[in-house]
């Protein structure tokens, strides 16, 4: 993959409302897939479930527009995981002290010791998709501005450039583009448990109808969570995760 050259029209811009935002704009344009959008400064940042993307400074805010068939898979449930998948290895990949620490909690936040560090939106317009990566490079926004302990790459080891960054994360988006269409789901759902939480961890799966505790029992073949509760075995279509230390 590396000697291919990319699939991704890369635009750095000194300050956005929103990457993904933009690229829903440029979507109903009909701009093509391939777009890749990096913001240095986000002001209006946007999380999963309506919440606020707090940006501490030096963060990463990056954007893609893509088909939502790229793949080349019928499944848009997949997309969470080749995105997560993307985001791992490309932060792992730019700054490698973090092996050991980084972990992705379902179906799509980045994990450091415990504490949020990023997270992905995604996002359809009509035929098309934009998937939002935003990550903490070199510091933490404050227990007060999101309500709970968050983390930065930063604290384990230096951080390369913030377009280095993504370039790390589309590169990777590439290469799991590129598995899951010649693999199929199965690789993508396995690549993903083994940077997962450990099956056997204790869990709450909140939401606006639903309270549910458990342990974590893996994915479904759809990639759905399996929820093992006092009441039996539960798949979990979509919901707030907490670990047991209360992410």
């Amino acid at each position: 993959m590396k000697d291919q050259p990319s699939p991704w029209r890369l635009e750095c811009f000194a300050e956005l409302g929103s990457t993904s935002d933009f690229c829903l704009e440029q979507a109903r344009q009909g701009a093509d897939s391939g777009l890749a959008v990096l913001a240095y400064r986000q002001t209006q940042g946007r999380g999963s479930r309506g919440r606020q993307w707090v940006d501490a400074g030096q963060s990463l805010a990056l954007s893609v527009l893509l088909d939502a068939q790229q793949a080349g898979q019928d499944m848009l449930g997949g997309w969470p995981f080749a995105a997560s998948l993307a985001f791992y290895d490309g932060l792992l990949h730019a700054v490698p002290a973090v092996a050991g620490h980084l972990m992705i909690k379902w179906p799509n936040d980045l994990l450091l010791d415990g504490q949020k560090a990023g997270g992905i939106l995604i996002e359809r317009e009509s035929a098309r998709l934009v998937i939002g990566f935003g990550a903490n490079l070199t510091q933490a926004p404050s227990q007060q501005q999101t309500g709970r302990f968050t983390a930065c790459l930063g604290q384990y080891g230096a951080v390369p450039p913030v377009k280095d960054v993504a370039q790390c994360i589309l590169s990777g988006l590439a290469d799991w583009c590129a598995v899951w269409r010649q693999n199929g789901f199965g690789a993508l759902r396995q690549a993903w448990l083994d940077r997962a939480h450990p099956v056997g961890t204790p869990l709450v799966v909140s939401s606006r109808t639903t309270y549910e505790q458990g342990k974590f029992a893996g994915l479904a073949e759809d990639g759905r969570l399996l929820l093992d509760t006092e009441a039996g075995m539960k798949t979990i279509t979509t919901g707030d995760i907490l670990l047991e230390e209360g992410v």
